[in-house]
């Protein structure tokens, strides 16, 4: 196929995908099928447009650090004891399991933690919709579930920010204050981010036909910057969303203003790329025999804790907690960066199938016929959960 071709193929993909999962009411399921798409084209493409997908990819890539960092606005700390105390218990009973599952395959110690920090975490912008239509989850209970998903989220990234560090510098004492430096400029960020947003709102109100436009360049402008100070495109990506999270213009997240650049092309695109960085030899190994088993483990662990000792809501509520594929893509992107194909591989499909899973098993969310953007909801919903921060929605 040709590189024409090959661009024709994806945007007829990227308008029908999320149309097909709106009518199968699985709004949350459009980047696991990019994801599939990615690995399916694969044998395909010749190399020059592999890697000219994967280089457009980086671009979405640091576009959906941007809007996980938009995600996380944390409430104050008085609301949060409860969850932290339920994720604590959460994730300390499941690290030693996906370390044990990914010492099995092969991963280094580093590579392990880092794939516990991956599937451990949370996409809230994925398990939103289930979120905001779950049966059973009365006001408080659903508030605190959101609450848990955002931590998870948060924690997964603090611990990424740790054990990248690890991956490529070894394990260090400075690690703990790593962590802890990470940590600390979330929880500022959160509290003082209004203060830096009046700024950021006044030019969206002046830019009255370029708003889409100037929000992904300041992105991309500022991540450039980043990496010329030193500090990581992606890592730049993310601190600037949190910065941002709070950010509106009338009534309205950045996130619908980056959604048609964003949401419609370079996320999706990027999802494709991470799906062609897996063989598809790789389906029919007995990694991902290994890595569809550990992700039926992890849910079953999950629903005895559950069911046992963490219960919150109905009986299926901890699949909300579930979906984690962009949490996961940031680990195999790391993991990639340091040539542990086999590892990243095992993570990304151990986190695809255990996000089909949770979707699929959720009961279905039941979608507004029009999205914010004020015409047919043509992104199947999806825009609904991620357009409006949920946090703020909650």
């Amino acid at each position: 196929m040709s590189t024409i071709e090959i661009f024709i193929a994806l945007l007829l993909l990227f308008m029908a995908v999320p149309d097909l999962c709106k009518k199968l009411s699985r709004p949350a399921l459009v980047f696991p099928v990019f994801v599939i798409v990615g690995i399916a084209l694969r044998p395909l493409l010749g190399e020059e447009i592999a890697t000219l997908l994967s280089a457009a990819g980086e671009v979405g890539f640091l576009l959906l650090l941007f809007e996980v960092g938009l995600e996380i606005d944390l409430p104050p700390l008085k609301e949060l004891t409860q969850p932290l105390r339920f994720i604590y218990f959460w994730i300390l009973l499941q690290y030693p399991l996906v370390i044990a599952l990914a010492s099995c395959v092969g991963l280094t110690p580093a590579e392990a933690m880092l794939s516990a920090a991956a599937l451990t975490g949370c996409s809230v912008g994925m398990a939103y919709p289930a979120w905001k239509h779950h049966p059973g989850l009365d006001n408080g209970t659903r508030q605190f579930a959101l609450h848990v998903m955002l931590l998870l989220e948060t924690v997964a990234i603090i611990a990424f920010a740790a054990e990248t560090t690890a991956l490529k510098n070894g394990l260090h004492w400075n690690l703990i204050l790593k962590l802890l430096g990470v940590a600390g400029v979330i929880i500022l960020v959160g509290y003082f981010a209004r203060h830096f947003t009046r700024l950021f709102q006044k030019v969206l109100q002046s830019a009255t036909h370029w708003r889409t436009h100037l929000v992904v360049l300041v992105v991309l402008v500022i991540c450039a910057i980043g990496e010329r100070l030193g500090l990581a495109a992606p890592k730049t990506a993310f601190f600037l969303g949190l910065f941002m999270s709070r950010a509106e213009h009338e009534g309205k997240g950045l996130e619908e203003f980056t959604a048609p650049v964003s949401k419609r092309f370079l996320i999706p695109l990027f999802f494709v790329a991470l799906g062609m960085k897996v063989d598809s030899a790789l389906l029919f190994s007995w990694t991902a025999l290994f890595a569809l088993g550990s992700a039926g483990m992890v849910i079953g662990v999950r629903q005895v804790l559950h069911r046992r000792w963490l219960r919150f809501g109905n009986a299926n509520s901890f699949l909300l907690l579930c979906p984690n594929l962009t949490i996961v893509a940031l680990g195999a992107v790391t993991l990639t960066e340091k040539h542990s194909d086999a590892a990243a591989g095992w993570v990304l499909l151990t986190g695809l199938f255990l996000t089909i899973s949770a979707i699929v098993l959720l009961p279905r969310p039941v979608t507004d016929k029009t999205n914010h953007f004020g015409g047919d909801d043509d992104l199947g919903g999806f825009v609904e959960a991620s357009s409006s921060p949920p946090n703020k929605s909650a």
